[in-house]
């Protein structure tokens, strides 16, 4: 009798498509994938659209603290331990599909392929980098050059062949909440980068690969002292 070779795992397959302990969901931009305080019991594969994580503090303060990307987990907290209450909360900025796993059977299929346990700790590792960029960006850089890493973030610059970039739409008081500082603040930036010509906006937010100068070599122009 002849064995039938077992057939290889697809991480992207699994990722793409609905089957057992998965579905594909679709939302509306400002619905919610979950809500802080939800128990943990899925995973969320983002396929297409973006997404925002935020946090609301007992005194009723809402942060966001992340952006969520095609191509990006999200409530990926799940896998860790027993079943508990989310931190946060996740909402779409644009409209969305994901395929959400429960927490159960994504533990599982990590167990059994190691393809898709690589890809979840290569995403892992990715996160936990950007966080820490993130706090050095709160601690040393000045709100200026925090929302121009925002704003060139959301671009997603570094992709071949896409020299200048449109952002989703995102409100200016979600942006000050990502840099830390006031939405009066953000407006004067906003408008200092666009007469610069860092950015345009007509509707849709455009950024200059320009705007890079203002992060890595920090040639952002000197202001000139009122009166001159």
């Amino acid at each position: 009798m002849v064995e039938l070779e077992k057939p290889g795992f697809d991480a992207a397959a699994f990722l793409a498509s609905a089957g057992l302990g998965r579905e594909i969901i679709k939302l509306a931009r400002k619905e919610t994938f979950f809500s802080q305080g939800d128990p943990a019991d899925a995973v969320f594969y983002l396929q297409e659209g973006r997404a925002k994580v935020t946090v609301v503090s007992p005194g009723g303060k809402e942060a966001t603290i992340r952006l969520v990307d095609a191509g990006d987990f999200v409530g990926e907290e799940a896998l860790a331990g027993a079943v508990g209450l989310r931190l946060s909360a996740a909402t779409a900025i644009t409209p969305c599909t994901a395929l959400k796993i429960g927490r159960d059977r994504m533990v599982r299929v990590m167990h059994e392929e190691h393809e898709l346990s690589e890809l979840v700790m290569k995403f892992l590792l990715e996160n936990s980098m950007r966080i820490q960029a993130d706090l050095v960006d709160q601690l040393f850089n000045s709100s200026e050059k925090r929302l121009a890493r925002v704003l060139l973030l959301m671009a997603e610059f570094g992709k071949p062949g896409e020299p200048d970039q449109f952002i989703p739409k995102i409100s200016q008081e979600t942006l000050a909440e990502m840099v830390g500082t006031t939405r009066s603040r953000v407006s004067f930036f906003m408008n200092r980068f666009r007469k610069l010509g860092f950015i345009e906006y007509n509707g849709r937010i455009k950024i200059h690969k320009s705007l890079l100068n203002v992060v890595l070599l920090d040639q952002l122009p000197e202001r000139k002292p009122r009166g001159l």
